[in-house]
């Protein structure tokens, strides 16, 4: 077992585009197993290769609760191959220590990808849960995005960044969603609108 420093926001390595994993070798293995005992001892949902210096098309994840065992699923070259729905959720992430910040995601994803073993699987992630936007958000670092490039303000972002003496948004790199922004604020004003 073996715990992987885990790079930090401003890491230039965290914005490179991950390679395709060519063949599921005895090293790619260790590497997965090493990613899985990572996220645990740090309590995170998700990790990619990239965040531990390996720009490889890797991610896993563990969305189970505290009380329940382990369940951890590991994506090698995955692909989004559906997504619609819209929702705003506040997320954090294993680079950012201890920032939190609302981003816009698809509620609804598919994906395709290999397994541990390099069996071919598609799993499904729905209404929002927490799986659809964990997939989402690790997805997005194998191809040098970061969540805060969904940031839904951006002075909520900056503020968050700063109160944890992080580096400042990379505004070039954020990303305009109108389609997602606009089923959200429509959702929330559905809400609203139920409240009154």
């Amino acid at each position: 077992m073996t715990i992987l420093k885990i790079l930090g926001y401003g890491n230039p390595i965290l914005r490179q585009k991950s390679k395709e994993v060519s063949k599921i070798s005895k090293k790619i293995r260790i590497l997965i197993e090493n990613m899985l005992d990572t996220m645990y001892s740090a309590n995170g949902v998700g990790l990619a290769a990239p965040q531990v210096g390996e720009n490889l098309r890797i991610f896993v994840i563990d969305v189970s609760k505290e009380n329940e065992p382990y369940n951890p699923l590991v994506f090698v070259n995955p692909k989004i191959i559906k997504k619609s729905g819209a929702i705003c959720v506040k997320e954090g992430c294993l680079s950012f220590p201890e920032a939190y910040i609302n981003v816009r995601r698809y509620s609804d994803v598919m994906v395709k990808a290999l397994d541990i073993n390099g069996r071919p699987f598609v799993t499904e992630a729905k209404n929002g849960e927490l799986l659809a936007y964990a997939i989402q958000h690790e997805n997005d670092h194998l191809d040098g995005i970061l969540f805060v490039d969904h940031s839904r303000n951006i002075f909520e972002a900056t503020e968050a960044l700063s109160k944890h003496n992080l580096p400042q948004l990379e505004e070039d790199k954020l990303i305009n969603e109108p389609e997602l922004e606009e089923q959200i604020l429509a959702s929330e004003n559905a809400d609203k609108a139920k409240e009154q």
